[in-house]
């Protein structure tokens, strides 16, 4: 496709004949074969952030030049606001629905059920590795993995994977099947670490001239937010956002929403400490960004190789009387940043059509010219990444999501502040986000009218309106493969 051709590099052979009084022309040599065409599938370097909120990347200015020089997407949402499915989702193509992933723990989550059902086998790993690329793993993988056990999942030729390694400190790292123990020195902080072995990783590919994908799946800005000790003090004063939901209830609140207390000072200044680490601890995102995009520029492959920049879900922080936390279909949740630069990409691009965390998948595959198969659910987004046109897409995206059970080792274990609300599906588009909960509580927002999510107008929807809400989210919620979910992500 265009991504995959704009970096072709056209080789000629020039012959001359050097003039002079010579008796006739001297004998040409027997000619070379010509040397095999260069590989011109792009590299891609993918970040992916934990917890990492839109509110955090005005604090990075090196996402920020990012964002100037590649493309934005304003409507990209995740499958579900919780760290095991939305990255089941990333890997596989697929929803939680037909991952079978919805929680980090238990019955219906984590990397043991992934593990178990075989999800490893197929994914986008397994097909750019079989597509020829060399692939690389950097960081947290999926909730219940353990350095310990040595495992390497398939389609991963190099392989570093933490486990519950949120301090970013005194953490232990699965380094191709050797388990290697770090302390607590300032050089052993895991963000900075990830970044030198990805840079490592960049350089040795680039030497072999050999395509390569590398993931670099940082802990931070998860709590308990440990930023580098070189961050530990920067931003004093700085406090939590106080936009229009912050400690505001929307109208006609879901049941599990309704009724809560406002803040307490003691809760809101314990929101501005946290909102503070959290910026402190993406620093180090930030200037791992900066050195990756140094390392490409230094190997020459700056040019052949995108640069994609994500996180797992977002995070609200006083919003809706709410603790910190995740989990919710509000913006502030399953709404996270998503840029792309590299070869073809428009630079200043704002996407606005509906993508999702299911999308990544098929776009790595069409980009490596890799063959994804048929029951993925998510689409390549190369059509959208060139500027205007009239391919067509979908009109909306899913979000669904299951009440964890409580469990004190899920590190994303929330307490009743933070919100937890109970089983749910959601359908987000452009200008709406619709929402039904397995008690019987409706969810509808205009946000063009009502951007911050404060006025559930599902009960002056007329009922047609409902009943035609309710089957096209039926029709995402039950929709398997490729065409079956297109087709029902143009209803709504």
């Amino acid at each position: 496709m265009f991504l995959r051709r704009v970096a072709l590099v056209a080789v000629a052979a020039v012959l001359g004949l050097a003039g002079g009084c010579t008796a006739g022309p001297e004998p040409r040599p027997a000619a070379s074969p010509p040397p095999p065409p260069p590989d011109t599938r792009p590299n891609i370097v993918f970040v992916l952030t934990d917890d990492l909120s839109m509110n955090l990347v005005r604090y990075m200015p090196n996402v920020l030049d990012l964002q100037r020089q590649g493309a934005s997407f304003a409507n990209y949402t995740v499958t579900d606001s919780l760290c095991c499915p939305s990255r089941a989702s990333m890997l596989t193509g697929k929803f939680p629905h037909n991952t079978g992933i919805f929680t980090n723990h238990g019955i219906d989550g984590g990397f043991r059920l992934f593990h178990r059902l075989g999800l490893e086998e197929s994914t986008f790993a397994t097909d750019l590795q079989a597509a020829g690329y060399r692939t690389s793993f950097l960081g947290k993988y999926l909730n219940e993995y353990q350095p310990k056990s040595r495992y390497v999942p398939p389609g991963w030729t190099d392989w570093h994977a933490g486990g519950n390694a949120y301090d970013n400190f005194g953490y232990d790292l699965n380094e191709n099947r050797q388990v290697r123990r770090y302390g607590n020195t300032p050089g052993e902080y895991l963000t900075d670490v990830v970044s030198a072995k990805a840079s490592a990783f960049i350089r040795e590919s680039a030497a072999s001239r050999t395509p390569f994908l590398v993931e670099i799946s940082t802990y931070a800005p998860h709590s308990p937010y440990t930023p580098a000790p070189r961050d530990a003090r920067a931003f004093p004063g700085l406090t939590a956002p106080r936009g229009p939901a912050f400690d505001a209830l929307p109208a006609d609140a879901p049941r599990w929403l309704a009724g809560r207390a406002p803040l307490s000072d003691e809760q809101r200044a314990r929101f501005d400490e946290v909102f503070r680490k959290r910026v402190q601890s993406v620093q180090a995102v930030d200037r791992m960004i900066a050195a990756l995009r140094q390392t490409l520029t230094e190997a020459g492959v700056a040019g052949s190789t995108m640069v994609v920049f994500t996180s797992d879900n977002g995070y609200h922080l006083g919003e809706y009387r709410l603790g910190a936390g995740k989990q919710t279909a509000f913006d502030t949740d399953v709404r996270v940043p998503f840029i792309i630069t590299g070869p073809g990409v428009p630079a200043g691009r704002v996407v606005r059509e509906p993508v999702s965390n299911i999308d990544l998948r098929p776009t790595f595959g069409e980009l490596a010219g890799a063959t994804v198969p048929a029951d993925v659910d998510g689409r390549s987004i190369t059509p959208l990444l060139t500027g205007p046109g009239t391919a067509p897409w979908r009109k909306s995206s899913l979000v669904e999501h299951h009440h964890p059970a409580p469990d004190p080792a899920d590190p994303d274990s929330q307490a009743r502040l933070s919100g937890n609300p109970p089983h749910y599906a959601a359908l987000r588009t452009r200008t709406y986000t619709y929402v039904e909960y397995a008690d019987g509580s409706r969810e509808f927002y205009n946000r063009v009218s009502d951007p911050y999510q404060l006025r559930n107008v599902f009960h002056r929807l007329p009922r047609a309106r409902a009943a035609a809400l309710h089957k096209a989210l039926k029709g995402l919620t039950t929709c398997q493969g490729g065409e079956e979910c297109w087709a029902a992500a143009q209803e709504g």
